[in-house]
């Protein structure tokens, strides 16, 4: 016959509760592990999202600095293109004022007006 082993009722043993302590630690470990990754990886989305934002505001910036020099620019070759059609304006109003003196239209003193007059506008 066997012998059968008697069983134990009440509380666990010495050996009972050092492998339900084990068990308790160890699920206790992998949860903490688990739960440090997800803070980790949210901290990481987190910086992400900031160095993104940071780089948009930087690129709108640029793009801004871009159209003030590129609106600069053509408002210089505005004022360039002006200053030139006057000039041009002026030659060929003295021109046409020699051509007058020279037809005899214009005395002497006439067209040393004018092209005071034309030179002066």
């Amino acid at each position: 016959m066997r012998r059968r082993m008697p069983v134990r009722r009440g509380r666990p043993g010495l050996m009972g509760t050092v492998v339900r302590t084990a068990a308790v630690a160890g699920t206790a470990t992998v949860v903490a592990g688990g739960v440090h990754r997800h803070q980790e990886q949210n901290a990481a989305d987190q910086q992400q999202a900031a160095q993104a934002q940071q780089q948009q505001a930087a690129d709108q910036q640029q793009a801004m600095a871009d159209q003030a020099a590129s609106e600069a620019a053509a408002k210089v070759q505005a004022q360039q293109a002006a200053a030139a059609a006057p000039s041009e304006d002026r030659i060929a109003k003295i021109k046409e004022l020699g051509d007058m003196k020279a037809q005899g239209l214009l005395t002497e003193d006439e067209f040393a007006a004018e092209k005071a007059r034309v030179l002066a506008g």
